[in-house]
């Protein structure tokens, strides 16, 4: 899969629709990859022409600035912004909720002012455009699919219906775990449980939270983070009966049934 970088277009003369901000995960995390590859395949079967900032994309600064060092968030988020800002970015898409929170809520405050969506929303665009369009009888007909809210996409942006739109498209059955939208239980991650042990006496809070998934009787997990995917994924690991349950993002599911 070709993509292109910023700059080769800019040397071509040619603009972009949209810069596909890829993450830190997105770009170095194994499993998170695949989320990359599959979205990408989708913005190129639509027809829509993105570009990537490649070796020129840095973190952030969302775990900096989360964890307590305000300097060096500010340090990567105007880097960032330098970059943005030279190459006349005006929309930026996302498959990481901590990404598109601190993109389009923290930069501005320095600078950086962009419209900044995140995949599943873009994903609901498209199949409202009708470029988007999904296979009779795909893969997931019929299959029970329950969905996790990240806490930055649903509690911190308020992005609930999007998700779960582009799922009904599916063919799926969507059941809701009992705690879902506005009152959904973090996987932990957000709070640094993906980096550190569970304090004394305390279970893992994202053992909890798939176990809540599980319960639902669903075959697959979706989910819209990349962060949330790989510690709903621990989780399942942890009920070794539910061996069979698959953690999907919802770009995987989308690209696996389009036709």
């Amino acid at each position: 899969m070709k993509v292109s970088s910023m700059a080769e277009m800019m040397m071509n003369g040619e603009s972009p629709d949209i810069l596909f901000w890829v993450g830190c995960a997105g770009s170095f995390d194994q499993r998170a990859q695949k989320i990359t590859k599959a979205f990408a395949s989708i913005l190129q079967k639509t027809g829509i022409r993105f570009a990537i900032l490649g070796k020129e994309e840095a973190c952030t600064g969302d775990p900096a600035r989360r964890s307590g060092n305000e300097f060096l968030f500010q340090m990567m988020a105007y880097n960032n912004i330098q970059v943005l800002n030279g190459y006349g970015i005006k929309k930026i898409v996302t498959t990481c909720p901590h990404c598109f929170n601190t993109l389009k809520n923290e930069y501005p405050e320095l600078g950086g002012n962009y419209e900044v969506i995140h995949h599943t929303t873009l994903l609901q665009q498209l199949i409202d455009e009708g470029k988007i369009k999904m296979k009779e009888g795909g893969s997931f007909k019929g299959k029970r699919i329950t969905y996790h809210d990240s806490c930055y996409l649903g509690r911190a942006n308020d992005i609930y219906e999007a998700p779960r739109k582009v799922l009904e498209t599916l063919d799926a059955e969507l059941v809701e775990m009992k705690r879902c939208r506005s009152k959904g239980l973090c996987c932990g991650a957000g709070g640094a449980q993906m980096f550190k042990e569970e304090e004394k006496g305390d279970t893992r809070i994202n053992w909890d939270r798939t176990s809540e998934a599980l319960e639902t009787g669903s075959a697959f997990i979706a989910s819209a983070c990349p962060f949330c995917n790989t510690m709903l994924t621990d989780g399942v690991k942890k009920n070794e009966k539910e061996a069979g349950v698959a953690v999907l993002d919802i770009a995987e599911l989308v690209a696996a049934s389009m036709e």
